[in-house]
């Protein structure tokens, strides 16, 4: 009995575990590539990694090398790479100093996959940032000036790139590397391993010969009535993502037997974590016998994981992301989908709209009229140029967007969404170009001490002789510190000219000094690439302190400027004493020699006007650009009222508004700043006229009286930059037009507010909210400044506004509450200004102008104007 029972126990162990793995694989690896060469770089012989075999480029038989003779050879690196780096292909590198050729023989024609990997690190002498170089494939450029730790993002140590180019049978596959030395002249170019792979003819490119109306062409998005987009063999491609929507990264071991790469959609691409990741029930597979498309298309895992509201989901959002690409480049965007809940069976049971760019994809998108049942995977292919108004933008955002059908437009029985998978790629323009702008810095991330294998030992015993000396030298320094300390003053002295290598003797909870060398070490000894920003005070670089791990937003006084020096001392002396959640926090400074320089904590999404005109980022809701609102306001409430001295901003504008990485407003630059008035008897501050045309008071202006309400009457003009998302001022238009104060003003006074409205914002202000928040505008904008609201009543004004816009009428001071009753009460509170005055806010129940928010009315010129106002095209539909 014993005897016997072990055995039967282990063969039902055994069962079970061949059962659950069979449920987790996939069913079948259905594509072979005839090619699927792997290239280590700078290695000779053959390596394994993750089952795939790469061969060495040194002297390998597979294909060839061409360089040029009598030029600087090429160099062959060996490395230790970190735990974090794949040993193959990253443990070894090709480095060339002049133009290099990889020359690929290939056993058949079509399409391939070309990947490149690049692990960017200091190799011997050869400096990371020195690397720029281009890179070719026969005809195509596919990187130009291209410098790969520029491409590193949060957490990885390696960058690849993958491109599709179409081969012709018989034909070569060259690839060609050429450092940017007319930019440059100590730039050099490096490779660390070459994919190349075939896969099948139609798996991206249009199908010329295809009987199946499904296959004869991608949809042109914002193009309802034109042809469809053909794709063909002549183009190349780059991916730029490929992403399991809900679920987790594959990696290429795991895909369809083309070695493509998965990623996550957390974190990185998905704009909010509300939308539910959602799996198919255990042991679910898909339908292959059925399936609409190859099976090779994606792996099976991709179609059993989604992104969806949940089924019982009762609020109303667009299910959002969000995707950086170049500008002024055609795009083919690849949606999967796989409909696997059981409750949806039949056509109509679930029907949602897709936006791509903010442009009406789909209006009615059912993925059970597109693949004919459930478990069956589908996908849809839809080309969109992304192009941005601004000359010299470089990136915009695609965004991909899922909403609800609205009840009115059909009946559908799950008013929910779902998306299993994306794919982006760049098509290659008509000069057969490729290469788009380097990314924005990343901060560089500390790594351990790593060295070439054939000099590490001679660098231990560097390193360790270094080591003594330091740390002899060690108790010395501590003690010297401390006395050097006592001396130092406590507190941010004007004037100071600390030269380099002094540190910072300031208590942290005020300000901290940075010597030249850190400021250049933050900034790459002020590389343009790191420029975020430029003003009349001179450049702003984003950079980053405390061995990379803290992004700072550095701005460089111009040298020689006397007018930024005085502002320079004035904003030390200012925030070194001021700490506010909705103040940005000045760190530090660096005043050596003819540098002047101010360290802020970093915005990462930069200013407020970038969200309303000028720029490819997406247009704010009307909630959240109240939520920025509010957060200015306290800001600045607390400079008039919570600081020690009152203190008048003096340039305040959209530009100076600053946004957080969670959207948190804090108000900037105290350059320009004064303390206001003290005393009962003094009203204001005489002073020259310093600021910003549009945003000016006019009373400063013209009588140089500065007083609290001048950041009012500024502030005023921000509420209609938000609301109307148009700059103040614009000279190329009709007199009338060209003030943005004047033009609402105007039509304020007829009652026609609502055409001055941006059209992002169409349906989404109710009425009272739009009359209230006008009121206030113009209650700010009033020529006499004793008229005007505090900053104080402001930010209660806007708390109202809130309420206004989340449509919590019976909180609002019992004015929906009275109006049910029949009685007259007044929709908007009075305020006591903080210089004595009355101010009260009314609402003309009794007029008859209509004040709903509708489609931006009038001639023909003015819808033309306001169009070219927020910078957008208008005309398609658009997502909200």
């Amino acid at each position: 009995m014993y005897g016997t029972e072990a055995p039967m126990i282990s063969l039902y162990m055994l069962i079970f575990l061949l059962l659950q793995l069979s449920f987790r694989m996939p069913l079948v690896i259905s594509y072979n590539p005839v090619d699927k060469l792997a290239v280590s770089c700078g290695y000779s012989g053959n390596a394994n990694q993750r089952g795939r075999n790469w061969v060495g480029d040194i002297d390998s038989k597979l294909f060839s090398t061409i360089e040029p003779q009598n030029v600087q050879p090429s160099i062959i690196k060996a490395l230790t790479t970190p735990p974090s780096v794949d040993v193959v292909p990253y443990d070894s590198a090709r480095i060339f100093r002049s133009q290099f050729t990889y020359s690929f023989p290939l056993k058949s024609g079509g399409p391939k996959f070309l990947r490149l990997h690049f692990y960017p690190t200091t190799y011997d002498n050869f400096e990371i940032y020195n690397s720029l170089f281009s890179v070719t494939a026969d005809n195509f450029t596919l990187l130009k000036d291209f410098n790969a730790s520029l491409w590193l993002r949060d957490g990885e140590d390696t960058v690849s790139k993958e491109y599709l180019i179409n081969v012709e049978a018989g034909q070569r596959l060259n690839l060609t590397f050429v450092p940017s030395t007319k930019q440059h002249q100590d730039a050099y170019a490096f490779i660390n391993g070459i994919e190349v792979v075939s896969m099948p003819p139609f798996l991206y490119y249009s199908d010329p010969n295809s009987t199946d109306q499904s296959d004869n062409g991608i949809h042109l998005v914002g193009y309802a009535y034109s042809s469809p987009y053909q794709l063909e063999l002549s183009r190349a491609l780059e991916t730029l993502y490929r992403v399991n929507v809900g679920g987790r990264p594959i990696p290429p071991e795991q895909d369809t037997g083309m070695f493509r790469n998965w990623e996550s959609d957390d974190d990185r691409y998905l704009v909010t974590h509300r939308p539910r990741s959602q799996s198919a029930g255990f042991g679910l597979h898909v339908n292959l016998k059925n399936n609409t498309i190859p099976d090779y298309t994606a792996p099976e895992e991709l179609y059993l994981t989604s992104r969806s509201y949940g089924m019982n989901a009762t609020e109303n959002y667009n299910v959002t992301w969000l995707f950086d690409v170049d500008s002024k480049f055609t795009y083919m965007v690849r949606l999967h989908f796989c409909e696997f809940e059981p409750e949806v069976q039949n056509l109509g049971d679930r029907i949602f709209q897709i936006f791509i760019a903010e442009t009406m994809a789909e209006d009615k998108a059912d993925v059970i009229e597109w693949s004919t049942g459930n478990l069956i995977p589908v996908h849809r292919d839809y080309a969109v140029f992304m192009s941005d108004q601004r000359e010299n933008s470089n990136k915009v955002t695609l965004s991909i967007k899922l909403q609800r059908l609205p009840i009115q437009r059909a009946k559908t029985n799950y008013y929910n969404v779902i998306l299993n998978g994306v794919e982006i790629f760049k098509i290659s323009d008509e000069s057969q170009n490729l290469a788009g702008s380097n990314p924005d810095p990343m901060p560089p991330q500390p790594k351990p001490f790593y060295q070439s294998s054939n000099k590490s030992s001679k660098k231990t015993i560097i390193v360790a002789f270094l080591t003594v000396v330091v740390s002899s030298l060690l108790l010395a320094s501590v003690i010297g510190l401390i006395l050097f300390r006592r001396k130092r003053s406590s507190s941010c002295r004007k004037g100071s000219t600390k030269k380099e290598g002094a540190s910072s003797s300031l208590p942290s909870h005020l300000c901290r000094y940075f010597t030249i060398a850190e400021i250049r070490a933050a900034t790459n000894n002020f590389d343009d690439v790191f420029i975020v920003g430029v003003g009349g005070f001179g450049n702003v670089y984003k950079g980053y302190i405390d061995d990379g791990a803290t992004p700072v937003a550095i701005k460089r006084l111009k040298p020689g400027s006397q007018q930024g020096i005085n502002e320079f001392l004035n904003e030390i002396d200012m925030l070194s004493q001021l700490r506010h959640l909705h103040l940005v926090s000045l760190i530090g400074y660096c005043n050596d020699g003819v540098e002047m320089i101010l360290v802020y904590d970093f915005m990462q999404r930069g200013t407020l006007r970038e969200y309303l005109y000028g720029s490819d980022n997406n247009p704010l809701p009307w909630k959240q650009r109240l939520e920025i609102l509010l957060g200015a306001a306290r800001g600045l409430h607390y400079l008039h009222a919570g600081a020690k001295h009152n203190i008048i901003h003096r340039d305040v504008k959209s530009t100076n508004i600053l946004l957080d990485e969670k959207w948190v407003a804090k108000v900037s630059d105290f350059g320009l700043s004064k303390v206001g008035p003290t005393g009962m008897s003094t009203t204001h501050v005489s002073t020259f006229v310093k600021g910003s045309l549009g945003y000016l008071d006019p009373e400063y202006y013209k009588r140089q009286r500065l007083t609290l309400k001048s950041d009012v009457y500024s502030f005023g003009v921000v509420l209609l930059e938000v609301l109307c998302a148009r700059p103040p001022l614009i000279r190329n238009v009709d007199k009338h037009k060209a003030s943005l104060v004047d033009w609402v003003r105007k039509l304020n006074d007829q009652g026609k507010l609502d055409q001055t409205v941006d059209i992002f914002l169409k349906g989404s202000i109710t009425p009272e909210c739009l009359k209230w928040y006008g009121q206030l505008a113009m209650s700010c904008l009033h020529d006499d400044g004793n008229q005007r609201p505090s900053m104080n009543d402001v930010v209660g004004a806007l708390e109202f506004a809130m309420q206004l816009a989340e449509g919590d009428k019976d909180k609002s001071f019992g004015g929906a509450q009275d109006k049910e009753k029949g009685e007259e009460s007044p929709l908007i509170p009075q305020f006591t200004s903080d210089e004595g005055s009355d101010v009260l806010f009314t609402s003309d129940e009794s007029g008859t102008k209509d004040s709903r928010v509708t489609t931006i009315s009038g001639s023909s010129e003015e819808r033309a104007m306001i169009s070219g106002l927020v910078f957008s095209e208008i005309g398609d539909p658009r997502a909200r």
